[in-house]
């Protein structure tokens, strides 16, 4: 045997050694990959896990103070909640709207009670008690399902709910769930449930057994609409500018910059007002341009999970990137 064989025949055999090798390497270096983007997937927010969330509400029927699906979802809730907050807070009180008087109840989650600094995130999860824009004229005194308008909202914040507890933000926040927003047919019979909170906030929540403030609030109502566009709602932008360009830089942060439009909207009438005036700066981050509002159209087919995707990618981008201790 030549030297070249010689050589051959040993680079052949290091070929073998390898390839014997390679099967367990790839084996290891796989378990190591799946361990990592199974982290991720389990801590990532997930769109279509929220709009499971969304399809379960409305399979409670209509939400509005006392129906059947109002009680049966308050309590859904709650369990939700329970196993991810670090404290769950239910706040039922009673009100006379339009000659009845009637329960309602806010339900209020804390992540991260020994923060610094406490961000506020809320949406309504009661629906309308009838289609007011209906065309059909026979159709107006039924109530709507509220995909939409106030079960979006509310899954997007349950997802969060989810991603807080798996991986603790640093600043300190509140999940408000409001009651009583879409009950009336004025203002003066709706945002029941902010009111309330903007009332008593302060005793109802004490993380830690403490009084905080927030550093401001995001408000989120119609967010899941398959043609998701979310201009700057005015009364938000005149009120709290920097809250909005905050949450619009993270939008761009996070990829979204197409949805989060830099240009403003309407006024709405929504319960970040009452928040407004109790001195806690909340934006409203709302998509009102939507044909089936307060219809009996506003049913989980016309939501998307890219658009709930899209809402969840920009809070989750908001909420980590806050530092514990700066403003």
């Amino acid at each position: 045997m030549s030297a070249a064989s010689s050589q051959s025949s040993g680079a052949r055999g290091a070929r073998l050694a390898a390839a014997r090798l390679l099967p367990a390497l790839a084996l290891v270096l796989a378990v190591f990959a799946g361990c990592g983007r199974k982290s991720d997937s389990a801590s990532a927010f997930s769109g279509a896990r929220a709009l499971d969330v969304l399809k379960t509400q409305c399979s409670f029927g209509p939400r509005y103070p006392g129906s059947p699906g109002h009680k049966a979802t308050a309590d859904w809730l709650q369990r939700q909640l329970t196993p991810f907050a670090d404290q769950v807070i239910p706040h039922p009180f009673r009100q006379t709207v339009e000659g009845k008087n009637l329960g309602f109840e806010n339900i209020y989650a804390v992540f991260n009670p020994n923060a610094s600094r406490f961000i506020l995130l809320c949406a309504h999860w009661d629906t309308r008690p009838f289609a007011d824009q209906e065309v059909d004229p026979g159709k107006r005194r039924k109530p709507i399902l509220g995909a939409n308008d106030g079960a979006s909202g509310v899954a997007v914040l349950l997802e969060l709910a989810r991603q807080f507890h798996e991986r603790k933000p640093r600043v300190g926040v509140v999940i408000a769930f409001f009651d009583g927003e879409d009950y009336g047919r004025t203002p003066d019979a709706m945002f029941i449930g902010s009111k309330e909170f903007a009332q008593h906030w302060k005793s109802r929540v004490r993380p830690a057994g403490q009084q905080i403030g927030f550093d401001y609030g995001i408000l989120l109502d119609m967010v899941g609409d398959s043609d998701l566009q979310i201009p700057k709602e005015r009364r938000s932008f005149a009120a709290a500018p920097k809250i909005v360009e905050k949450v619009w830089s993270a939008a761009r942060r996070a990829g979204h910059g197409d949805v989060f439009l830099d240009e403003q909207g309407y006024e709405v009438e929504d319960d970040h007002w009452p928040l407004l005036v109790a001195g806690i700066r909340c934006i409203d981050v709302i998509d009102f341009n939507c044909a089936y509002w307060h219809t009996l159209d506003d049913t989980p087919d016309k939501c998307s999970p890219n658009s709930l995707q899209t809402i969840g990618d920009t809070l989750e981008k908001l909420v980590y990137e806050e530092d514990a201790g700066v403003k």
